[in-house]
C-alpha cells in the first residue's frame, strides 16, 4: 500500500461499518499500527446495517472524515453518462439499498431527474436532507466570479435542496461563458477558451461557502501544480480533489499531496471506464484484465469488487456509475468483507501505466489545462 493510503486512514470514520465481522479497514489500520483519527473515538458499529437470518436491514459504509469535519460517504453513486429517463428510478434504488452518497453535476444534463428522486424519497420519509451528501460541479462556461453564484443555484433547483455538501469546480479550464455548455470552434473543433483564472473562480466559491449555499468545496481534474498554487492563496482550502483514479493510473504522487494536505481524494472511472468514448488504455479493459480476473478468482468476488476495495483500502472514496439494481447492490454491500493481500495490490499497483481515459483533448492549448502532453503537472 502507498503511503497515501496509510495516511488516509486517520480519517476513516469506522462509526457505520457493517456488523458482520471485524470490519477489514480497522483490522488494517491496526496491521499498520495506525489507530483511528482521535475524533472518531472508539469503533461503535451499527446495529441495523446487515443481513441475518433472512431479516434485511440497511448496509452502511465507512465515512471519510473531511478536513471541515463533516463525513463523506466513502462509497457514492455516479450519475456520469447516465440517461434522465432512467436515472430516478436508480437514484430511488440506490437508496433503498442503502446509498447516502449521490455524484453529480450541472454538465451531466440529469440533475433534475435526480432531484425528483431524491425529493420522492424524503417525502416518503426514507431519508432526510442531513442523511445525505450530495456533490455538484461547476462547470466551464460559468468560471467568471458574477456566474458562479447563479450556476450553484441551478443545480440546487435541479437536486431540489436548499444547500450541497461539496461543490467542486469542474476543471481549471475556463470555456467562453454562457448557457452553450460547449462552444465550439467550427474551424477547429476545439473548445473556446476565456481567459478566467481558476483562483478568481474558487474565490467566488468560497463565498458560497459563507453563505450557507454550500457546505464545502473542492476541485476536479487538478494536478500538483495547480493545488499547489490554489493552497497558496485560497482562503478555504479544497476538501476534495475528484480525479480519474485506477490501476492504469494510480496519481501516487498526487494524491500524496492531498493527502499531506488534508485534502481528501475521489475516484472516478474506478472500474476503468470501459464504455467512455475517449481514450482506450492498457493491453486489455480494466475489468478483463487477466490480474484482476485472477485476483477475483482468489477472492471469490468479481472484478469490479476487486477494483473498488483496491481503491477504498488505500483510502480513497469511488463513486462508480451504474442505474442496475444488482450491479448497485453489488458495488455497494461486497466491498467491505475483505481485504486485499499485499501481494495483490502490488500485482495491481504494477498494473499503472500512466493510462488516461479522460483526456479532454478539445481543451488542448488551454493554460489551465490540467495533463496535456508537454504541460507542467
Amino acid at each position: 500500500m502507498f503511503r497515501e493510503g496509510l495516511l488516509a486512514h486517520k480519517f476513516l470514520n469506522l462509526n457505520n461499518l457493517p456488523k458482520l465481522t471485524v470490519p477489514c479497514v480497522l483490522v488494517h489500520l491496526l496491521n499498520n499500527k495506525i489507530k483511528p483519527y482521535k475524533t472518531h473515538g472508539s469503533a461503535v458499529y451499527n446495529t441495523n446495517s446487515y443481513k441475518e437470518e433472512g431479516i434485511t436491514q440497511k448496509m452502511s459504509t465507512p465515512n471519510f472524515l473531511l478536513s471541515n469535519g463533516k463525513n463523506m460517504p466513502m462509497v457514492g453513486l455516479g450519475t456520469w453518462r447516465s440517461p434522465p429517463e432512467v436515472i430516478t428510478q436508480a437514484v430511488k434504488d440506490a437508496i433503498d439499498i442503502g446509498y447516502r452518497h449521490f455524484d453529480c453535476a450541472h454538465i451531466y444534463g440529469n440533475e433534475a431527474q435526480v432531484g425528483a428522486a431524491l425529493r420522492e424519497k424524503m417525502e416518503e420519509g426514507i431519508v432526510t436532507r442531513e442523511s445525505l451528501f450530495i456533490t455538484s460541479k461547476l462547470w466551464n462556461t460559468y468560471h467568471k466570479p458574477e456566474l458562479v453564484r447563479g450556476a450553484c443555484e441551478t443545480s440546487l433547483r435541479n437536486l431540489e435542496v436548499n444547500y450541497l455538501d461539496l461543490y467542486l469546480m469542474h476543471w481549471p479550464m475556463a470555456y467562453k461563458s454562457g448557457d452553450n455548455l460547449y462552444p465550439t470552434c467550427p474551424d477547429t473543433n476545439k473548445a473556446v477558451f476565456e481567459d478566467i483564472d481558476y483562483v478568481d473562480t474558487w474565490r467566488a466559491m468560497e463565498e458560497l461557502v459563507d453563505e450557507g449555499l454550500v457546505h464545502a468545496i473542492g476541485v476536479s481534474n487538478f494536478n500538483e501544480q495547480q493545488i499547489n498554487r490554489l493552497l497558496g492563496v485560497a482562503k478555504l482550502k479544497p476538501v476534495v480533489l475528484q480525479i480519474e483514479c485506477h490501476p492504469y493510473l494510480r496519481q501516487k504522487s498526487l494524491i500524496t499531496l492531498c493527502y499531506d494536505n488534508a485534502i481528501a481524494v475521489t475516484a472516478y472511472s474506478s472500474l476503468g471506464s470501459g464504455h467512455t468514448p475517449y481514450e482506450k488504455p492498457g493491453a486489455y479493459p480494466l475489468l478483463q484484465h487477466p490480474t484482476i480476473l485472477a485476483i477475483a478468482e482468489k477472492y471469490g468476488r468479481t472484478p469490479a469488487q476487486v477494483l473498488l476495495r483496491y481503491q477504498t483500502q488505500s483510502g480513497i472514496i469511488v463513486i462508480p456509475r451504474s442505474v442496475t439494481m444488482h450491479h448497485m447492490s453489488d458495488n455497494f454491500k461486497r466491498i467491505w468483507d475483505f481485504e486485499l493481500a499485499i501481494d495483490d495490490t502490488k500485482a495491481i499497483d504494477d498494473l499503472d501505466c500512466n493510462g488516461r481515459f479522460m483526456t479532454m483533448k478539445a481543451a488542448y492549448g488551454h493554460p489551465h489545462h490540467p495533463f496535456e502532453p508537454g504541460q507542467s503537472q
